[in-house]
C-alpha cells in the first residue's frame, strides 16, 4: 500500500534541513509530508517515494546501505505501536515517556498526541533527533530530545516506549536495560520473533508495512507488541 499524500494546504510539503540531510543516503532524495495509512492523525516527513522507485546503480546502493537515513522512513512497528497508543491512551495520560530509538518521532508525537505530560525522544543519530524536532512542529506537539539513553538521569519516567530496536540480536540486552529508566515499558518489533523474557507478556500481533512501502518480505510486516513490568 502506498502512503498517502496530505491534502491540508496548511502543511508544508517540504523541509529544506531534511532535504539536506537525505542526500547523505541519495543525491535525489527529498522528504514530503505524508500521511501514515494505519495513523492519519500523524502527517509525518518522510523521503519521498518517487525517489525510491527507480533502479539504483551499485555505487547508490551501496550508499543507500551505508547511509541509510533511518529516520526517513516510518517502520511497521512504529506504525503499529503509534495506532495502539492513540486507541489506548491511558497508556501515557499524564505520564512521562521515553520513546527509545526515536527515529521519525511517529511514537513520541503519538504519546504526545494520546495525552502524555512529557515525551523524551531518545536516538543516538543526530539526524534523527532533528527529524523528530521538524515532525514535532509539524503534528504541533513539543517533544525532549535526548541523543544518548545512559546520559539521561530522570528518576520521574512512566513508561518507556520502544519499536523496532531488535533488530540485532545484542540489543536483546536493552530488554533489561529498560527497567533502570521505567517501570513499564511497551514494545514493538516485527524482527525477532516471540522472544522470551520473564518481565515481558505479548499482547497482540498487527500487520503492518513500512511508509514509504519498500515490499519488505511478509515476515517483517507482522508486528508483536510486548507490555514489560519490573518485576
Amino acid at each position: 500500500m502506498s502512503p498517502i499524500k496530505s491534502k491540508d494546504s496548511s502543511q508544508p510539503d517540504a523541509n529544506s534541513e531534511l532535504d539536506t540531510l537525505i542526500k547523505t543516503m541519495l543525491n535525489d532524495a527529498f522528504v514530503s509530508v505524508q500521511i501514515m495509512p494505519q495513523c492519519p492523525q500523524i502527517p509525518l516527513y518522510l523521503v519521498d517515494p518517487s525517489t525510491m522507485d527507480r533502479p539504483f546503480s551499485l555505487d547508490e546502493v551501496r550508499r543507500i546501505w551505508d547511509h541509510t537515513a533511518y529516520w526517513a522512513f516510518c517502520w511497521a512497528s512504529g506504525q503499529v505501536l503509534a495506532r495502539f497508543i492513540l486507541d489506548n491512551p491511558h497508556w501515557v495520560k499524564g505520564k512521562k515517556v521515553l520513546d527509545f530509538g526515536a527515529g521519525s518521532g511517529v511514537v513520541a508525537i503519538a504519546a504526545m498526541k494520546a495525552g502524555a505530560r512529557e515525551v523524551i525522544a531518545c536516538d543516538i543519530d543526530p539526524d534523527a533527533l532533528i527529524s523528530c524536532r521538524e515532525n514535532a512542529k509539524l503534528n504541533k506537539v513539543t517533544l525532549t530530545l535526548s541523543d544518548d539513553l545512559f546520559a539521561i538521569e530522570d528518576n520521574d519516567i512512566d513508561l518507556l516506549i520502544a519499536a523496532d530496536v531488535l533488530y540485532d540480536r545484542a540489543n536483546l540486552s536493552f530488554l533489561d536495560t529498560f527497567f533502570e529508566y521505567a517501570p513499564k515499558v511497551l514494545l514493538a518489533d516485527s524482527r525477532i520473533k516471540n522472544f522470551q523474557h520473564d518481565k515481558y507478556q505479548p499482547l497482540d500481533k498487527v500487520e503492518s508495512f513500512t511508509v514509504p512501502d519498500l515490499d519488505e518480505f511478509d515476515e517483517f510486516r507482522l508486528v508483536s507488541l510486548y507490555e514489560g513490568i519490573q518485576a
